[in-house]
C-alpha cells in the first residue's frame, strides 16, 4: 500500500501523484552501452595480446558494474519517493527505513516554482520549489510531470 494512501483523511481525495523522473536511468545505461561497445570492440582485437585482452575485460567489468550500481540506486530512489497533491495538502515522502515526510496544507502554500533545462523540457521532468507561509520552503528534485504537478497545487 502507498504511504499516500494511508494518510489520506476521510474526506481528502487525490488530486495528482508523481514521482521521480525516469530520466535518471538514463546514466547507467549509457554505462552498459559502452560496455557492451568495449565487449564488441575491443575484445575481438585483444586476442594478439592478453595486456589488451586484460584491459578490455577491466574496462568492460567497470562499466558494468558501475552502471549497474547506477541503475539500482536510481530505482531504489524512485520506488521509495512519493508525491501527491490532494484537494487539502502536499505531500511528499522519500526513503524505506529512514522515512522522511513533508505536508504542507493548501493554504499555507504561497507559490510553486518549476526549473527545467531544455532538456528537462523534451523528456518532461524538472525540479519544484513549493514556498510555504513563513520559513517553509521544500525542494523536489527531478520529478517527472512537474508543470502538471504545479496545476494540481495551484488550482483552485
Amino acid at each position: 500500500m502507498r504511504y499516500i494512501d494511508e494518510v489520506l483523511q476521510p474526506g481528502e481525495t487525490i488530486r495528482g501523484v508523481t514521482s521521480v523522473s525516469w530520466v535518471g536511468f538514463l546514466p547507467g545505461l549509457a554505462l552498459w552501452l559502452i560496455a557492451i561497445g568495449v565487449l564488441l570492440y575491443i575484445a575481438p582485437w585483444s586476442q594478439s595480446s592478453p595486456g589488451w585482452e586484460l584491459l578490455g575485460w577491466i574496462a568492460f567489468a567497470a562499466a558494468f558494474f558501475i552502471g549497474a550500481g547506477l541503475l539500482i540506486k536510481h530505482w531504489w530512489r524512485r520506488f521509495t519517493t512519493e508525491v501527491a497533491v490532494t484537494d487539502r495538502r502536499v505531500i511528499s515522502k522519500t526513503g524505506f527505513i529512514k522515512r522522511r515526510t513533508v505536508e504542507m496544507h493548501m493554504d499555507k502554500v504561497e507559490s510553486v516554482d518549476v526549473d527545467q533545462t531544455i532538456l528537462g523540457r523534451l523528456l518532461n521532468y524538472g525540479d519544484i520549489t513549493i514556498r510555504g507561509t513563513g520559513e517553509t520552503l521544500e525542494r523536489l528534485h527531478m520529478i517527472d510531470h512537474p508543470l502538471e504537478f504545479r496545476n494540481h497545487v495551484t488550482a483552485v
